[in-house]
């Protein structure tokens, strides 16, 4: 039987308070979201949603804020098969959108759709071909239940000047791609994809609790395989970080350019032009990128749709004098900051802990299965 749970949920001794309640403002209703197109959380167990067909951007009250009794770990065999399963739903159909951990309960949260059957082409993302409206949780690295969206404490905020819903490129229509990755970061949640802008890439700044104006920014990049500017391709996957104590994105794109834009920037209205401090590889679009920690110096790791993950030391990235502004010598190699490969069909990477990251992997048998993987590892 399908089980369905709301998400005003008991709380007990263990549950996480707060001085400040940043829901303070939130409404209780159902919020009318057409696609969870990307999550991320923020603090108090707030859920961020970016709905990129109705260009809207959704914080959640999960009330999921008890600390796990002991340590999780997880290994799911037949992910697919298991949601399948809960949903009712045959498990060629079943389709995995994002994967994002509750930092406080260790809970994972996933938005999926009916959609898989519909890819005809490894240029496609999930959002590309169907809208996630499902949002599931496994609790205690165990058991899935399908969460409710009635009722709930929620906030929300418009996504201005979003991209057409008629554009398109030789990949589709371009509309999946208002809201290509979220991150949330001191107060902020950070929004990256495309506008109605001439230079379509663009990067939101969203002040949380939502009150302010949204900070909207035009972006060009050099990609090195093109051997050329390009301000049409958005941001894949990114993460805000510190080099040198200033504030940065670092972000990735199609073909794979890694790309530094400084904070302070990104103002609203302004045209920014990042540097690119590696060119990757065509052929490829990044999915993930997380922050890790490992014998005191950060890394991240970077899943792709058809390169391998990608290991990154932050002091290459920061002390890099690396600028690539000619075509690269080999369109398909790569050149700029050095990283280490390791061979793994990830196609969801989450931070879960200190200590562990959370990948979905696509197995050599066809399995898709959802694993905790200890960061001493890479």
């Amino acid at each position: 039987m399908k089980k369905i749970i709301p998400l005003i949920i008991l709380l007990f001794l263990s549950v996480v308070t707060y001085a400040t309640d940043l829901t303070e403002n939130f409404i209780t209703g159902t919020p009318k979201i057409k696609a969870m197109s990307q999550l991320t959380f923020g603090p108090q167990g707030i859920l961020f949603i970016g709905d990129s067909k109705s260009s809207q951007l959704f914080a959640v009250a999960t009330n999921d804020l008890e600390k796990p009794a002991g340590e999780i770990k997880i290994g799911m065999r037949d992910l697919e098969g298991k949601i399948a399963a809960l949903l009712g739903a045959k498990k060629e159909d079943v389709l995995v959108h994002d994967i994002v951990v509750n930092p406080i309960s260790k809970n994972v949260y996933l938005a999926v759709s009916r959609g898989r059957t519909k890819g005809d082409s490894f240029w496609k993302l999930p959002n590309d071909l169907d809208d996630a409206t499902i949002l599931l949780r496994l609790k205690n690295g165990k058991d899935f239940e399908e969460v409710s969206l009635k009722n709930v404490k929620y906030s929300k905020i418009a996504i201005p000047n979003p991209v057409d819903k008629e554009k398109k490129n030789w990949r589709g229509k371009l509309r999946s791609d208002v809201i290509t990755d979220l991150a949330y970061a001191n107060g902020t949640v950070y929004v990256a994809g495309l506008s109605n802008e001439e230079f379509a890439s663009s990067f939101r700044k969203v002040p949380f609790p939502f009150k302010g104006k949204v900070t909207s920014s035009t972006l060009e990049i050099y990609h090195g395989a093109h051997g050329k500017y390009e301000t049409k391709s958005p941001i894949r996957a990114f993460v805000p970080y510190k080099l040198k104590g200033k504030d940065y994105i670092l972000a990735a794109y199609l073909c794979t350019p890694l790309v530094t834009i400084p904070e302070e920037k990104l103002k609203n209205g302004k045209h920014v032009r990042g540097k690119t401090i590696a060119e990757l590889g065509m052929g490829n679009m990044p999915l993930d990128m997380v922050v890790y920690t490992k014998d005191g110096k950060d890394y991240i790791l970077m899943a792709n749709t058809t390169r391998n993950v990608m290991k990154f030391a932050i002091d290459d990235i920061a002390n890099t004098k690396v600028n690539i502004t000619t075509r690269t010598k080999v369109r398909n190699g790569a050149e700029g900051v050095k990283y280490v490969s390791f061979p793994r069909l990830v196609q969801q990477l989450a931070k879960f802990d200190e200590k562990n990251v959370l990948m979905v992997t696509r197995f050599p048998n066809g399995s898709l299965t959802m694993m905790t993987m200890g960061t001493k590892w890479f």
